[in-house]
């Protein structure tokens, strides 16, 4: 369900002047009158987030600016490391 944004043209409180979210569902019809004064509101449009493709977010130099280290299976139980902080091998031996 979306979040949306409300807010008062009119005079009206301070939660409706500042602007108010609603978690509603898109079949609910939109809010009319501000919870807290009854007073007149409209639905605003607003930026919404977006989440990066995983590859980027998972690339070696994301994961390093965060402060991750990561490493990639070089065969026989051996990772050698990619990016970021740590010895340049792990081995299960």
């Amino acid at each position: 369900m979306p979040i949306y944004e409300y807010k008062s043209d009119a005079p009206g409180c301070e939660h409706c002047a500042a602007g108010f979210e609603v978690f509603q569902s898109v079949k609910e019809p939109p809010v009319e009158k501000c919870p807290r004064c009854g007073g007149p509101v409209r639905r605003v449009f607003s930026a919404f987030a977006t989440i990066k493709s995983t590859r980027d977010m998972l690339s070696a130099k994301n994961l390093a600016r965060h402060g991750f280290t990561q490493y990639k299976k070089a065969g026989g139980g051996h990772y050698e490391k990619t990016t970021g902080d740590g010895p340049p091998v792990i081995s299960r031996d």
